[in-house]
Formats: C-alpha cells, sequence, structure tokens
C-alpha cells in the first residue's frame, strides 16, 4: 500500500526530492513533475514531495474540469462586472470605481488579456503608483480593490483557472498585494488640539454652520450623515440621535440616499451639552416656524428621501430660519475662511477624527466607540487609540511624573 502512495516520488542526487505524475488529456499523455514548492523551495523529504504530488494532481484535475470558456480581456471582464456584477453598490462606490477605470486602469491594462497579467506586473504597477507618482497609500488600496474585483469576476465566470486565480489572489506568499508602506507615511488621524477647537468654537458660535459644526465635533458624524439629518431622527428627551441616511449629489440633483454599510446605521448618545443646544434649536424652529412662515414656504426645497417621496428642507436639522437648504457644499466656505483667518487646516471630517480620538483618550471600550462611529471593522477603530495627539501626550508625561 506505501508503494503505491509512493508511486511517482523519487529522490534526486543531491538528497531532495520530486515527484511526477502523467495524465490523458484530449487523447494526449501530459507529464508534470516538480522538485521544489511555489516559493522555490526544495522538498527535503520523501514526505514533503508526497503531499506536493497529491496537490499538484489535484489542481491538474481541477483545471482541466474549469477550463476557461474563452479568453477574456481585463476591459471585458470589467465591462461585464458593470453590467452584472455590481447591483446594489453605493453610487459613490460606482464612481470611484469608473473614474480609476476610465483614468488609469482601462489605458494600461483594458485589452490584456486577463489570463496573460502576472502578479509580479500587477505589484510593480501599485509601486510606480506609490513610490514614484507618489499617490497616497490609501488611494493606492482602491487600485488593489479593484484588481481583486477583475479578477474574482472573471474567476466567478469561468475566465481564469484555479492556479492562476490562486496566484493572483489567494496564495498569501505570492498574490497581489500593497507596496511596503513608507517611513513617512503621513497618518490618517487627524485631530484638533484643545486650543484649535476653541478658536473653533468661537468660530462657529452663532453661524449658519454651527448646528453641522458641533454634530460633527459631539457626535463625530460624517459631512453627508450630518447634512442629511432629519428632525425625526432627533430624539431629545432621551438624548439619541439615529443615523440611517445620508445627503449625496446624483446626476445634479440633491437626494437622501441609504448609508454606504451596514455598520453605519447607528443610534449616538448626546452629551448634556449637545442636549441643551438641541432643546433650545427646537424651540428656535418652532418659532420660527410662525414668525418667517411665508419666507420659509418660499425659500424651502423638495427633495428625494430614501424611499423614493418628496419631502421639504424643512425637515433637515441644517434647514435655515428661512427654510433655504443647506447642503455638504455649505461647509467649503468656513474651511477657506477658518485656514485663512485662524490658520488652521480645517476639514469637516476631522471633526470626527477628533471625536473618535478624544473618546479614545477618555479610554471609551473599543466595541462602543466603533459602534458609535458606525465602523464596520474594529481594526478602523483602533487606529484612534494610535493616534498621537497632543492630550494624549500630555496625560503620558503626567502618568510619568508620578511613576
Amino acid at each position: 500500500m506505501a508503494q503505491t502512495q509512493n508511486l511517482g516520488i523519487y529522490q534526486l542526487p543531491n538528497g531532495n526530492w520530486g515527484y511526477r505524475f502523467t495524465r490523458t488529456v484530449d487523447g494526449k499523455r501530459v507529464n508534470r513533475k516538480g522538485s521544489k514548492d511555489e516559493n522555490g523551495k526544495p522538498f527535503t523529504t520523501q514526505r514533503a514531495a508526497l503531499q506536493a504530488k497529491a496537490i499538484a494532481e489535484l489542481r491538474f484535475d481541477a483545471e482541466q474540469k474549469q477550463k476557461p470558456k474563452r479568453r477574456m480581456t481585463f476591459g471585458e471582464v470589467y465591462a461585464e462586472y458593470c453590467e452584472q456584477g455590481r447591483g446594489g453598490r453605493a453610487y459613490t462606490t460606482i464612481r470611484k470605481q469608473d473614474s480609476l477605470w476610465r483614468n488609469h486602469l482601462e489605458e494600461k491594462f483594458g485589452s490584456r488579456f486577463i489570463d496573460d497579467i502576472s502578479v509580479a506586473e500587477v505589484n510593480d504597477y501599485l509601486a510606480q503608483l506609490y513610490y514614484v507618482e507618489g499617490r497616497a497609500y490609501r488611494y493606492v488600496e482602491g487600485f488593489l480593490k479593484m484588481f481583486y474585483l477583475i479578477f474574482g469576476q472573471a474567476y466567478s465566470r469561468n475566465y481564469l483557472d484555479v492556479d492562476t486565480y490562486n496566484k493572483l489572489c489567494v496564495n498569501k506568499d505570492v498574490r497581489i498585494s500593497m507596496p511596503k508602506m513608507k517611513i513617512d507615511e503621513e497618518t490618517d488621524i487627524v485631530a484638533f488640539s484643545r486650543e484649535e477647537t476653541d478658536l473653533l468654537d468661537a468660530y462657529f458660535k452663532g453661524s449658519n454652520a454651527e448646528t453641522a459644526y458641533l454634530l460633527g465635533k459631539c457626535c463625530g458624524l460624517r459631512i453627508n450623515e450630518c447634512y442629511g439629518l432629519k428632525w425625526e431622527n432627533v430624539d431629545i428627551e432621551r438624548g439619541t440621535i439615529t443615523i440611517d441616511r445620508q445627503m449625496q449629489y446624483q446626476e445634479g440633483l440633491i437626494l437622501l440616499v441609504p448609508l454606504k454599510t451596514r455598520n453605519a446605521r447607528r443610534v449616538i448618545y448626546m452629551s448634556q451639552s449637545l442636549k441643551e443646544y438641541f432643546i433650545a434649536l427646537a424651540a428656535e424652529r418652532k418659532a420660527h416656524a410662525v414668525i418667517m412662515r411665508a419666507q420659509r414656504e418660499q425659500n424651502c426645497s423638495y427633495i428625494y428621501d430614501v424611499d423614493g417621496s418628496r419631502i421639504s428642507s424643512l425637515e433637515l436639522v441644517n434647514s435655515l430660519p428661512n427654510g433655504k437648504i443647506q447642503t455638504v457644499n455649505s461647509m467649503k466656505y468656513h474651511s477657506r475662511t477658518i485656514k485663512s483667518s485662524l490658520k488652521i487646516d480645517f476639514k469637516y471630517h476631522y471633526l470626527r477624527h477628533t471625536y473618535g480620538t478624544r473618546l479614545a483618550e477618555a479610554n471609551t471600550p473599543t466595541h462602543i466607540l466603533c459602534n458609535q462611529m458606525g465602523h464596520a471593522s474594529g481594526k478602523v477603530t483602533e487606529r484612534y487609540y494610535l493616534a498621537v495627539s497632543q492630550t494624549g501626550i500630555d496625560i503620558l508625561v503626567r502618568n510619568l511624573n508620578g511613576v
């Protein structure tokens, strides 16, 4: 029995081991042999050669069963994915994919047969984007995801054989991967210092953007979530805000659309100061409905909600007192003004970073912070605990002085 199992296993003159086997394909005998693994390391034992032979036979047989229907180009596979494979994808995801394709991938890979593209070629391309062209690391990650997506589409449609797909996307030792991150790569977490926050508090106090500012600072909302927030989702009595939709521009229209991920849907808890602010804001809204009724009726806009129904912009928390709608573009003016007058590089998303960093500094349990931020992965949340802020340094110094 052992001799049957070892059939095709032989020892080389240098003491290492190899294997061979034969198959009949389309009436012709096909021989296969090997003495090294996928990483180029020799088989030093009979057992290693035996295991490699068994795997090689399984792969060969699988390839014959799953021969590609026909050769497809990279561009043809992407076109097929666009037509049949991305139903249900978010509007912004589709736009990003199409942008990467039109501006980069189509020219380089579009006309190439997909089974001719190698791991080394893709890795070299990613390295070119990152090291030579100076693209941001997170931006280059978008290209990596596109390659995995298109190769996966090709494999699912039987345009790539098992072995080729495994080399490209599965085998951890050889598959396509991101270039090694530069030592000086900037962190994604940018948090405002206490001094900067004090200046921003004073700047936004009493402005038309104060509510939006506080929702970013005190709740960590993304800008689309902020401007898509409806009054019906604010429970002042309980002190909670339900995030279940966002505002987007699509084909020139302002729409309320579903959130990008399931985890983004969440209930956020307000601080006491924010709760008091909303109590006062609700009272002002009630008064404006009477005092500025005519203006509000004339200035309000009608937009489509997530269910396709038309709603008045007056239902949005960030609607102006006179009824005019505010959108995700409303913060651009303030970003420019703050940079010129306060010398602060202000981006609304940095308020979200600041919120997450402050909660991490206060030792908020990771799963709670993950929930409040609406992250799909705890690994994303952990970056807030690793980010080094001035407040964190101050805490460290105090701790060191107490040792």
